[in-house]
């Protein structure tokens, strides 16, 4: 069994959302479920809901990786920071 990250997991799941929400409706309208001007309403509720999946994905990976940025600059030691300088070089036990 493959793991996959959390990340991952949000982009697959996006990316079926939009497919569903793409495609079953248009699909369904013409088979015959409906007539021209639900189909025409479909495409047109499809594409808003369309727009919202992919704009809640791109927020979602914005937060994301905001939140990564700001976690690493945490991390990241303010202010002077000490370092060695040595002439000589390691042996092969170092």
């Amino acid at each position: 069994m493959s793991s996959f990250s959390l990340k991952d997991r949000h982009l697959y799941g996006a990316g079926a959302a939009a497919c569903a929400v793409c495609c079953a409706a248009p699909i369904l309208t013409l088979l015959g479920v409906a007539g021209a001007a639900a189909t025409l309403a479909t495409f047109v509720f499809a594409g808003i809901v369309f727009a919202l999946v992919v704009a809640a994905g791109a927020l979602l990976a914005v937060w994301a990786q905001r939140r990564r940025r700001t976690q690493k600059s945490r991390d990241t030691p303010a202010g002077p920071v000490e370092v060695e300088i040595s002439t000589s070089r390691p042996g092969p036990d170092a």
